[in-house]
């Protein structure tokens, strides 16, 4: 089988030139801010990859055949490749980050919006922050859906591309085309990143450039550390409700928003995974309210219920905001933090984990394989809100969560090699591929992951991909009958 050559480095030389196109915004910035090193950094690359990309995707010739599954699958890993390696130049010819790995570790971190940092101390100057707050504001919605924004109607390639960059269910409903599909979900994540931007803007504690990152931060569930106290620097009710509130949007299904947009309230209305994803965050906060309280861990109800809520909404939307030091909560408490690792928000959302339907589906399954034991000759299918759910949707679902928890598993074995607890081992492992940023143990609520090695932190930086493309995606270019489907039929 013959793959789209010409059509996957068109993409690929687009992206370049997009990329060059971001990084003319921190050029201003480090013109603004006095950065003169890091500004002629940025204006280099800025002509370099525009002038590339442009004459690349002038030069190779469109190609006629239309874009199979396979073709999606290698542009989709291709191009997180190459955004990774592109974006990581900056850290490193500016000398803030001193090694390339750490370097591609820090782009990597930024693209799968996961937030996490390969250095210890935060020496990242403005324009670098807007950098990294940029990649994760492209990576939080799919830095491909935004190519299908400006591209000409790919046809099937480009739904073929949306399902394999960002797994989701039904996003097909909110419209038929897919060109049209992502304009919708670009003006409702923009739209999203305004409104959070200047509400935060109104309060008193932020200026526009910390309303600016914060913004983007919360609206791609990225969570960009500005100050080692994390939230609490500011002090504030006001910002941390604002933030909680669009970490929240933002990890709700974006068919959601779409039927909400077109004013299709009854499709809403019968989403049964956006009540689960809220009625799990009310119970985490009740349970670690409680926890905070009868252990005196605060003495404050007041003080017990905004960092309770805050940091359960953290974790079940995978930002990884910080607002005290959950490191020092009880066990129990930290234990519901840590299994929100791997619950994370809804389908078709910014944020990553397993995601509330494929639990629901699982739980559903599980409770259907009792009745059976009870009733042998039974037929009974897995429903979700009154509806059957298809056999084939019903064991993907399986695989990947069965993938998912082995993955978990492997990759936590390969970080024990580093030496350190069982206890940052695995949060670290869950953090990155939750893409939540934030672990336990020695890594902390510091987002810091600077005492792992190199080649460690290059493993790690497979993880983040791993988990912000779901699996499937990652995994499925290692099978050799990805590269010689008939040698799969010849078996």
């Amino acid at each position: 089988m013959n793959f789209a050559y010409k059509t996957t480095a068109r993409i690929l030389c687009l992206l370049t030139a997009i990329t060059g196109v971001a990084m003319l915004f921190p050029f201003i910035c480090s013109a603004y801010y006095g950065e003169k090193n890091t500004s002629g950094i940025f204006a280099v690359m800025c002509a370099v990859q525009v002038l590339v990309g442009t004459v690349g995707f002038r030069l190779i010739p469109r190609s006629k055949s239309s874009l199979q599954s396979r073709d999606a699958y290698l542009i989709v890993m291709l191009s997180w490749i190459v955004c990774s390696i592109l974006g990581a130049l900056p850290y490193y010819l500016s000398g803030q980050i001193p090694t390339f790995i750490d370097s591609i570790f820090e782009a990597v971190a930024g693209y799968t919006t996961t937030g996490a940092s390969s250095q210890n101390e935060g020496i990242l100057t403005e324009s670098m922050i807007l950098w990294k707050a940029i990649t994760h504001w492209l990576g939080g919605m799919g830095i491909l859906i935004f190519i299908i924004t400006i591209l000409p109607t790919m046809g099937p390639g480009g739904q073929r591309i949306v399902a394999a960059e960002s797994p989701g269910a039904g996003l097909s409903e909110a419209a038929p085309r897919s060109q049209d599909l992502a304009k919708l979900l670009y003006l409702i994540y923009s739209s999203l990143t305004l409104m959070c931007f200047l509400l935060l803007l109104l309060g008193s504690e932020m200026g526009p450039f910390e309303s600016l990152i914060n913004a983007m931060g919360s609206v791609s569930t990225a969570g960009l550390f500005l100050h080692r106290g994390g939230i609490a620097y500011y002090n504030s009710f006001y910002i941390e409700s604002v933030l909680a509130i669009f970490t929240i949007l933002a990890s709700v299904n974006f068919l959601l928003l779409i039927f909400l947009v077109k004013r299709r309230f009854e499709g809403i209305k019968r989403n049964i995974e956006v009540r689960v994803f809220i009625m799990i965050i009310a119970l985490g906060t009740f349970l670690i309210f409680a926890d905070l309280l009868s252990t005196e861990t605060y003495t404050s109800m007041e003080k017990a219920f905004r960092e309770a809520l805050f940091q359960v909404v953290s974790f079940m939307t995978t930002s990884g905001f910080t607002l005290g030091d959950y490191t020092s909560w009880p066990v129990f408490s930290q234990m519901i933090l840590f299994s929100m690792f791997f619950i994370g928000g809804c389908v078709a959302s910014t944020s990553g984990g397993v995601k509330i339907m494929r639990i629901i589906i699982m739980l559903k399954l599980i409770k259907r394989n009792f009745f059976r034991k009870l009733h042998p000759r039974s037929v009974r299918a897995v429903k979700v809100g009154g509806n059957p759910i298809p056999a084939a949707m019903v064991s993907s679902v399986t695989g990947f969560v069965v993938l998912y928890m082995a993955t978990f598993l492997v990759g936590s074995a390969v970080i024990s090699l580093e030496g350190l607890d069982l206890e940052t081992t695995m949060s670290t492992t869950a953090s990155l591929m939750s893409t939540t940023g934030i672990a336990f143990g020695k890594v902390g609520a510091s987002g810091s992951f600077y005492l792992y090695s190199q080649p460690m932190k290059l493993f790690m930086s497979f993880l983040m991909l791993v988990g912000r493309l779901e699996m499937y995606t990652a995994f499925i270019l290692m099978f050799p009958s990805f590269w010689n489907p008939n040698k799969a039929k010849l078996r």
